[in-house]
């Protein structure tokens, strides 16, 4: 069986605000298909849509008990589910080791739910690398990469993750632009 791939990404215009806009996207690889979703909302966070970003990429799964290989630049996503965070969550009532409440429950249960009905490896890839840039070292952005997610990918491999990861961007702020372009009007 072929292996989906999704590569997500969020993004908040104004991040800190009240009047925010906020954008995901994502792009799923099963085989030759593929597919690219993007959406978004308004006073929100970069981390509600990193997170809606996956959840929405999930959810376009047909069928249950794919493997998945997820790539995303957000630490916070990555990191979660990574170091296992999400158990000791639980175990705490949903409290930080701070003893305060854990921020985005809500979409944290929805995404341990969908992702119980897959084998799911998590991937972290930085964001904004350029490829095309002359000024990119991308050998010393590969073996970083390898650092941190072992040596399964070749450096070709490593590009067209890079590539994708950068469209997940470009979707996610396809609905903030959207959203500015219909708030002008």
């Amino acid at each position: 069986m072929d292996i989906i791939h999704i590569y997500t990404d969020g993004a908040c215009s104004g991040n800190q605000l009240e009047t925010n806009i906020g954008g995901y996207g994502a792009i799923l690889v099963y085989g030759k298909h593929e597919k690219e979703i993007y959406g978004g909302e308004i006073n929100t966070t970069n981390n509600k849509m990193e997170m809606l970003a996956l959840i929405e990429g999930l959810k376009a799964i047909k069928k249950p008990s794919h493997d998945v290989y997820v790539y995303s630049d957000s630490s916070y996503l990555i990191n979660c589910f990574k170091e296992k965070w999400y158990i000791k969550w639980q175990s705490n009532n949903w409290m930080t080791s701070q003893k305060t409440p854990v921020e985005n429950k809500d979409l944290w249960e929805e995404l341990i739910s969908l992702i119980e009905n897959h084998d799911v490896t998590f991937y972290r890839v930085k964001g904004h690398i350029s490829l095309k840039s002359k000024k990119t070292d991308i050998p010393k952005h590969y073996e970083k990469f390898l650092q941190v997610n072992g040596p399964k990918f070749d450096v070709d491999e490593f590009k067209e993750i890079v590539k994708r990861n950068n469209r997940a961007d470009e979707l996610a702020n396809v609905f903030i632009e959207e959203y500015k372009a219909k708030s002008v009007i």
